[in-house]
């Protein structure tokens, strides 16, 4: 069906082509009778373009919005049968994003010591025994402490949890929904929490016996924090 529906669009496009005129010099002599822009031209059935005086034509995104620009061959179902309803039981596993705030937090909570267990047991494959060594991002160090070179050097780092990440609930909303790498979302929030623990003691944030939850993470404050601003320029350089 998909084959039908291409070939068909492909002879509309030839038969649009042809319409516009070889180069011969009869191209030349229409368009001294024509107007510079006429509407009404159809290179497919069903679609009505705009056509330039040079006889060129191009869809407009109103052509588009307003219907298919070539129907569906005749026959064609409404449906393919690909896929299945997204109804609320399916979309509510993926609906659960952190704002920066802490917004969306769920219940739970973890210390540093469950979370090191997690961290060897699934992520440290790619980030390294102590979030340092990779082979995938970095995410231990406080380097540099004081300054902010991100923004004046594009290539300052590495840019890590530590030094650059502005929102301590960042860390829930990636975690719970992309890592572990090879099977995303199957931590489940204690263990979020746990690592969560983990990495912010290793970056000197908070202590190791700290209980991370809801509350306790939304009310971290970052080292980066009130280093990101929105970007209020006027099409200037000016960067700040």
């Amino acid at each position: 069906m998909r084959r039908a529906g291409l070939a068909a669009a492909g002879l509309a496009v030839l038969a649009a082509l042809a319409a516009c005129g070889a180069p011969d010099g009869s191209q030349e002599r229409d368009r001294a009778e024509e107007p510079a822009r006429t509407e009404g031209a159809t290179p497919g059935a069903g679609a009505t373009v705009p056509v330039e005086a040079d006889g060129s034509w191009s869809l407009r995104l109103a052509d588009v919005s307003e219907g298919p620009a070539w129907p569906l061959p005749a026959g064609s179902p409404e449906r393919f049968g690909l896929g299945t309803a997204a109804g609320a039981g399916r979309i509510a596993p993926w609906d659960r994003d952190v704002r920066p705030d802490g917004t969306g937090l769920p219940p739970g909570s973890g210390r540093a010591a469950d979370g090191e267990r997690v961290w060897i047991a699934k992520c440290s494959a790619c980030h390294g025994p102590t979030g340092t060594e990779g082979p995938n991002d970095r995410l231990v160090g406080r380097e540099p402490r004081e300054g902010f070179p991100f923004g004046a050097e594009p290539r300052a780092g590495p840019r890590t949890v530590g030094n650059y990440w502005p929102y301590a609930t960042t860390l829930f909303d990636y975690i719970t929904r992309a890592m572990p790498q090879n099977v995303p979302g199957s931590l489940t929030a204690d263990e979020t929490y746990a690592v969560i623990a983990w990495i912010l003691a290793r970056n000197e944030i908070v202590a190791d016996d700290v209980v991370m939850d809801a509350s306790t993470l939304a009310a971290v404050r970052m080292p980066a924090a009130g280093r990101f601003v929105p970007d209020d320029r006027r099409g200037g350089p000016e960067v700040r």
